[in-house]
């Protein structure tokens, strides 16, 4: 937990501006549960402010500081770590090596021994009860964030830490300061009179550059720096788990696997259950709550336990790059992975465990014009799911439902199961870890969205960047030149212009250049199963992870459950603010009678599922929730771009000025330690035959989500 990662001069630009303390409050609410306290906010405009404009004054202005962040990296439960004011970060001038200052940050301008014979306990003026010396928080606190739980264990660094109290005099803190005052490197205190000495040290213990990098590191062990999951399953080439799960995370997995045994039956167990018995998880979160990552935790403790189990999605992006990028030959892939509509006749016997990933995606029945009768549902999806395995896991998320035939819910499983005498075990995922770790980033745009109360100005904060291009080209040059750098990109875009077939056949057929905004022309990503153009242009199911994806434009369903370093949104005209309200509008195209090429008529939704909506209501949920997925595909760095001038000049005011000091991600403003390209698909190996072990998971082990 962090509320806030700022150098001291960005902090210092934010506070200007007005935003430091209602994002630091915004924050506070999320993390405890309850709002912050008036005295708290003063606290934090008066001393975070201050020590800001001492770095400055020191000429380390680059020093990064987290603002209150947990002493621990896996707290229990809200309020069982203690905070810390600030940490310092940055790199030791003499040694080069990682250096981080705790501080504790008091307004305090005069204190009272309690006890003649020690100063561990002092009276403040105004606060009732006696209150502990800082050092002897410090003390503490430095205990928890180098010991097991904390993000310095097992590394060396310089570390040490004050209290700074910036309006006391040293004579009217006396107590603080005397011989009986505890002393040692995390115990210095500093005050108003000895300001230059507190300078002087911060030159000593930081070097002018560096400290982006080292910050860098420090969010990354505090599991803030998520590694996307297909370099995780690259990795560990699909035959075990690399996912260090997070509390809540751990809790789930745990607790499958622990009613397994009692469904299934423990592998040494004599007395074998019931071939009857039957369990239900429903495990519901948002974008980058881990549920993937649980998922395929499961998948792999199952299938080394040997239990016979599928990984069920209903995304055919998901598992289309899953399969391309991991590098899993046909067979292997088919033997681990599945789709919803692969259940119409359910196994024999049924699975042990059957994974459903992407839940929200269920359809009413399983039905396709091109599948022949006997592989069409007779029956709801959800019924094909259950009737597959003794054991199955939805993971799902009602605000990523973005068409109205999906209708994956909660309400759904619970009641299929109840019919069949089983009462669903339901957990919720509430951190989330996608967006660079940026809770808040993802709160504002579904606040932006309409799709919940809340801020939607834009406060930077450290973790994740977002800006408004002015053009579509203006968009393009920036993913194209991060994705050119060395960064993953791609460009999305609303479901805004109609969606031509590749004209031709096979590996020679053409796209049309159905995204048109005025002379700024560009391709969908390919709506075939194959690569078109010569090899151009990859099949849609692998458009996401593909180099030549870059060039074309990908839309909701090919980019849902899937992440890149830098996305460009294209917002089109069916959903245009007019003044403090969304407007939903569906589109008409016009057809050329000769080439059978659709242009845009009236602009609007084209996309003809969202047409059939029963409903404006689903029409409009389903077009906020596609944006929503968009919005929130980047781990670093959204690029927005509106066709709509209104929604254009909306945006902009939402997102403000964003050319704070050096705070874009672009690769070459990144440190080194970030630039982490993604891993290249590895090769596929014929007659290969992976057996999964699971393993527990060591300190080396990548952390995903």
């Amino acid at each position: 937990m962090l509320l806030l990662r700022l150098s001291a001069q960005d902090l210092l630009t934010l506070n200007k501006r007005r935003r430091m303390v209602p994002h630091l409050a915004a924050r506070y609410r999320h993390f405890q549960g309850t709002d912050v306290s008036r005295t708290e906010r003063e606290a934090w405009a008066e001393s975070l402010v201050q020590l800001a404009e001492d770095l400055v004054e020191a000429e380390r202005g680059n020093v990064e500081m987290i603002v209150e962040c947990a002493a621990t990296v896996d707290a229990p439960e809200k309020g069982q770590t203690p905070l810390i004011d600030a940490v310092l970060v940055g790199r030791h001038p003499e040694t080069h090596l990682p250096s981080f200052q705790l501080v504790e940050l008091k307004r305090w301008s005069s204190v009272t021994r309690v006890e003649a014979a020690t100063a561990e306990l002092v009276r403040v003026p105004g606060i009732g009860k006696p209150k502990r010396h800082p050092a002897l928080q410090l003390r503490n606190t430095f205990r928890m964030f180098a010991g097991e739980q904390g993000p310095l264990r097992g590394i060396t660094a310089e570390c040490g830490g004050f209290a700074y109290l910036h309006n006391a005099r040293e004579d009217s803190v006396r107590p603080l300061l005397d011989t009986l005052a505890p002393t040692g490197a995390y115990e210095r205190v500093y005050t108003h009179d000895n300001r230059d000495q507190l300078l002087k040290d911060m030159r000593g213990h930081f070097a002018e550059d560096g400290a982006a990098s080292e910050a860098e590191r420090l969010l990354a062990r505090m599991n803030l720096r998520n590694t996307p999951l297909l370099d995780a399953m690259i990795r560990s080439r699909g035959e075990d788990t690399v996912f260090t799960l997070r509390r809540e995370q751990q809790k789930v997995a745990a607790s499958v696997l622990e009613r397994a045994d009692r469904v299934l039956g423990s592998p040494d167990s004599s007395n074998p259950p019931s071939p009857d018995e039957r369990a239900v998880f429903i495990v519901t979160g948002g974008p980058g709550t881990g549920k993937s990552a649980v998922g395929l935790h499961l998948r792999a403790r199952f299938e080394a336990a040997g239990r016979t189990v599928k990984y069920a999605s209903g995304s055919r992006a998901f598992n289309g790059a899953l399969k391309e990028q991991v590098g899993y030959t046909k067979k292997e892939f088919k033997e681990r992975f599945s789709f919803f509509s692969d259940f119409v006749q359910p196994p024999e016997p049924p699975l042990d465990v059957l994974i459903c990933d992407e839940a929200h995606r269920m359809r009413e029945r399983t039905e396709d014009r091109f599948r022949r009768e006997e592989r069409m549902g007779t029956q709801p999806q959800v019924d094909d799911l259950l009737d597959a395995a003794r054991l199955t896991v939805f993971f799902l998320d009602e605000s990523q439902t973005v068409r109205p035939n999906e209708v994956g819910s909660v309400s759904l499983v619970e009641d299929a199961a109840k019919a069949r005498g089983i009462t669903p075990l339901p957990y919720r995922l509430r951190e989330e870890w996608r967006c660079g770790g940026s809770d808040a980033y993802i709160r504002w745009v579904r606040a932006v969205l309409g799709i919940e109360e809340g801020e939607t100005e834009w406060t930077p904060d450290g973790l994740m960047h977002v800006e408004v291009a002015d053009s579509p080209e203006e968009l393009e040059h920036i993913i194209r030149s991060e994705a050119e750098a060395g960064a993953t990109a791609r460009m999305v875009a609303g479901f805004c212009w109609p969606w031509t077939r590749p004209r031709g056949k096979g590996r020679s057929a053409r796209l049309e250049a159905d995204v048109r905004i005025g002379a700024w022309h560009r391709r969908w990503n390919a709506k075939s199963d194959h690569f078109c153009e010569d090899g151009a242009v990859p099949p849609s199911t692998i458009w996401s992870v593909h180099p030549s994806g870059i060039d074309q434009i990908g839309c909701v369903y090919t980019a849902q459950g899937l992440e890149w370093d830098w996305c460009g949104v294209i917002l089109g005209a069916d959903m245009v603010r007019r003044g403090d309200r969304w407007v939903f509008r569906k589109g008409q195209w016009s057809q050329d009678p000769e080439t059978g090429v659709r242009r845009v008529k009236v602009p609007g939704s084209f996309d003809m599922k969202l047409r059939e909506s029963k409903t404006e209501a689903d029409f409009e949920r389903s077009v906020r929730h596609a944006y929503h997925v968009l919005m929130t595909r980047a781990s670093r760095a959204t690029v927005l771009y509106s066709t709509d001038e209104e929604t254009q000049r909306y945006l902009k005011s939402c997102v403000g000025e964003v050319e704070i000091h050096g705070l874009r991600p672009t690769w070459e403003n990144l440190p080194e330690e970030a630039r982490k390209a993604h891993l290249p698909r590895p090769g596929r190996r014929a007659g290969r035959r992976r057996t999964a072990q699971a393993r527990p998971a060591t300190d080396t082990d990548l952390r995903l989500f």
